[in-house]
């Protein structure tokens, strides 16, 4: 393997699902100005992200739309006919 090619600021960071509002705690690098109070009684940085393992039609089994921008209605509107 090459030296020096990895990140060296790994730290304890919390992601989180913001459409099952699920959330847990993992090292990463990822930098981001939110924080979050964790069960532990601590302050970790914190990333909101629209899909996970939780809320993912392949993992749940369940078809759910999950629409933040209003993609699905400009596909729908443009695709009409």
């Amino acid at each position: 393997m090459q030296k020096e090619i990895h990140p060296k600021n790994y730290r304890m960071v919390v992601f989180k699902d913001i459409s099952c509002d699920y959330a847990f705690l993992t090292r990463s690098t990822v930098e981001t100005k939110d924080t979050i109070k964790w069960t532990d009684g601590n302050e970790y940085p914190l990333v909101k992200l629209e899909i996970s393992h939780m809320s993912h039609p392949f993992y749940t089994g369940k078809m759910k739309l999950v629409d933040t921008a209003g993609r699905i209605d400009k596909f729908r509107n443009r695709y009409k006919k």
